[in-house]
């Protein structure tokens, strides 16, 4: 059985009255590529917070290799675990190359520069990440597209066991969205990286992900391959819709019926 790396134990959580999880349990195994699906606001972005200790439950166990996050070092966890958000504000004027190096940080003393092997880390990192040609551009010049590789670079600098993505396709066209997952793919496949990401695109999960988490009110409906959990019957209770399905490529596909 492959190692469980990651586990969250009957977690709850609410923003100030209204509960977003409700005593949600959860298995990450080595080398998942986990795409956590679900409506709107049924707790997919802030589950993946808890897990990267960006929010606190109010209640429930998280682990990390069998060690509660609360005793595990910071700097130690952020060498293992890294989190991408959503969106990347970027109020000061850094260049690419500079918000890579920033991925580096969890291994460096406060009054530390980056040695050579740090360089040598983040640029294998942008070359991987197709990022390198522009290192020298400042980060709020470049597209959203570029973007979001630049932050997977800044990810990858720091050399995770477990990458977690908050929507990390979302505003993106389809070229670019296809981009960014070929990247973690790869990074899954051949790096061995465990993945955890937030998303929409039922379709794209199904290509890309080996394994579904369906999310509906706070809770788990269905935690299992695509196969198992796009199903017509499920995904219709849980989005509202009426829905049909085929097979592409050995991928399930996720059409919604319009009626008139």
């Amino acid at each position: 059985m492959t190692p469980e790396l990651m586990a969250a134990e009957n977690i709850s959580f609410s923003y100030e009255t209204s509960r977003v999880l409700k005593d949600l349990s959860v298995s990450i195994q080595k080398q998942d590529f986990i795409g956590m699906i679900g409506p709107n606001g049924s707790g997919k972005s802030t589950l993946i917070k808890i897990l990267g200790g960006i929010l606190k439950a109010d209640s429930g166990l998280i682990q990390f290799k069998g060690t509660p996050l609360s005793k595990i070092n910071k700097k130690l966890f952020a060498q293992s675990v890294s989190w991408i958000p959503q969106d990347h504000p970027m109020v000061f004027p850094f260049k690419v190359s500079e918000i890579v190096m920033m991925g580096r940080h969890p291994y460096l003393s406060p009054l530390s520069f980056g040695s050579e092997e740090d360089f040598d880390i983040t640029r294998c990192a942008m070359e991987t990440t197709m990022t390198y040609q522009f290192a020298d551009r400042y980060f709020n010049e470049i597209s959203g597209g570029e973007k979001q590789r630049v932050m997977i670079a800044s990810a990858m600098a720091q050399n995770p066991e477990l990458m977690l993505l908050d929507e990390p396709t979302s505003a993106l066209d389809l070229k670019y969205q296809v981009q960014i997952l070929n990247i973690l793919k790869y990074l899954n496949t051949n790096h061995n990286m465990t993945l955890v990401m937030a998303m929409h695109d039922l379709n794209l999960a199904s290509q890309f992900c080996n394994r579904l988490i369906l999310l509906s009110e706070g809770g788990i409906v269905r935690d299992g391959t695509p196969e198992k959990v796009l199903e017509k019957d499920i995904l219709e209770q849980v989005y509202g819709i009426d829905i049909d399905l085929s097979i592409r490529d050995g991928h399930i596909m996720v059409h919604p019926v319009i009626r008139n």
